[in-house]
């Protein structure tokens, strides 16, 4: 059998790379959606997602207009392009939906979540709890002789780089809100 003659860094392709390239890509998206503050909205905007296979990776909801009586769905969701646009489509489509903005095509937009963090520890793994939360500009809202509780709002990435950090030092329990998420400039 004869060797293969190709020069070295001839291609950018590499054989661990078996990806059909006309495959669509997968891609995070969050989605705003305002809706009747009214009992089954949330039920009926879940099974949208849950009867179609559709995976939610962060959920958040509240009133925003107590006059109006609506609310804010964030979905933070994963899909192809074709999936996400099946999606708002649908959402759209359910009664007491009003708006659905996909707040990552539509421009600039800001995410943060708040997450509790218990970690327990003594001696150098509670020193370096501290030091690292004070770098995360995390603040310590309950403290024990064995355990600390932080409270950190960040970017989804910001809370998880944290989770990563305590981890080894002592992480007891994670609490999460999800994301919240507005999109910037002057127009809403």
């Amino acid at each position: 059998m004869a060797a293969l003659k190709i020069k070295k860094g001839s291609s950018r392709k590499s054989a661990y790379e078996l990806r059909d390239p006309n495959a669509e890509v997968i891609e995070r998206h969050t989605l705003a959606v305002l809706v009747d503050n009214e009992a089954g909205v949330l039920a009926r905007v879940i099974g949208l997602f849950s009867g179609r296979g559709y995976n939610i990776d962060s959920l958040t909801v509240a009133e925003v207009d107590h006059t109006g009586h609506r609310s804010r769905i964030t979905i933070v969701t994963t899909g192809t392009p074709a999936v996400i646009e099946q999606i708002k489509a649908q959402l759209g489509r359910i009664v007491p939906v009003h708006e659905v903005h996909d707040l990552t095509v539509e421009g600039a937009s800001v995410e943060r979540e708040l997450a509790l963090f218990k970690v327990s520890g003594t001696g150098d793994k509670r020193v370096e709890a501290l030091r690292l939360a004070d770098i995360f500009r995390a603040r310590v809202v309950d403290s024990t002789l064995e355990s600390f509780i932080f409270e950190i709002t960040g970017s989804p990435e910001k809370i998880d780089a944290f989770a990563d950090l305590m981890r080894p030092l002592g992480l007891v329990e994670l609490a999460r809100t999800g994301v919240a998420a507005l999109a910037r400039g002057s127009e809403g």
